[in-house]
């Protein structure tokens, strides 16, 4: 593997996700929002990840820039973030395809929303978020820069826990004992272990 390739498969990913979304967006626009936690904070908090998961890891691989934060390339490195993308894309796929029409990418809930627990949902609440580590650990493994390929980890880390327990408290709100029980069977990103 080469530095090269590394960076298309990077690319790839960014593609790939690009793709899968796409699909799904145009669905869910269709159904109408009766709650959303849209605003400020959760406009700063997506637009932060976006940097670090898209705008600075391609504007490395387009211009090398931040030069003075390169280190040396590893082909084993890229190797494991080829494995961590693919496993990024197929959960993203599996988590957009069995929320359907229920996804979106703010904190909404929809007319006739239903708690998603089949499929990729079975043991793990919020495989998107797990999804998103892994596509920021593949870049952080593609990308041979210090603040190009650790950008991913740090924007989506502030989504991350900037969100997830208000989702939390909107699922809560929304479905009641349904998801308490919900929750106490599942990982919030990681399936419990047993």
């Amino acid at each position: 593997m080469t530095p090269t390739i590394s960076k298309a498969i990077f690319v790839a990913l960014a593609i790939g996700w690009y793709l899968i979304r796409y699909k799904y967006a145009r669905r869910s626009r269709r159904e109408k929002i009766v709650w959303s936690a849209r605003g400020p904070v959760e406009t700063a908090l997506l637009l932060i990840s976006l940097t670090g998961l898209g705008l600075v890891p391609l504007l490395y691989v387009a211009t090398a820039i931040p030069r003075f934060a390169a280190y040396s390339f590893h082909p084993l490195f890229a190797w494991l973030g080829l494995f961590f993308a693919i496993a990024a894309l197929g959960m993203f796929h599996l988590t957009h395809r069995a929320l359907g029409r229920n996804w979106s990418i703010s904190l909404d809930v929809r007319e006739k929303h239903e708690l998603v627990t089949e499929g990729i949902y079975r043991r793990v609440r919020h495989p998107m978020y797990s999804a998103f580590w892994l596509w920021a650990i593949a870049q952080a493994l593609l990308l041979p820069n210090w603040i190009a390929g650790f950008a991913g980890l740090t924007g989506f880390g502030i989504l991350y826990f900037g969100r997830v327990a208000r989702e939390e408290r909107m699922m809560l709100e929304t479905f009641g004992d349904s998801y308490r029980a919900y929750m106490a069977r599942t990982g919030r990103v990681f399936p419990p272990v047993l």
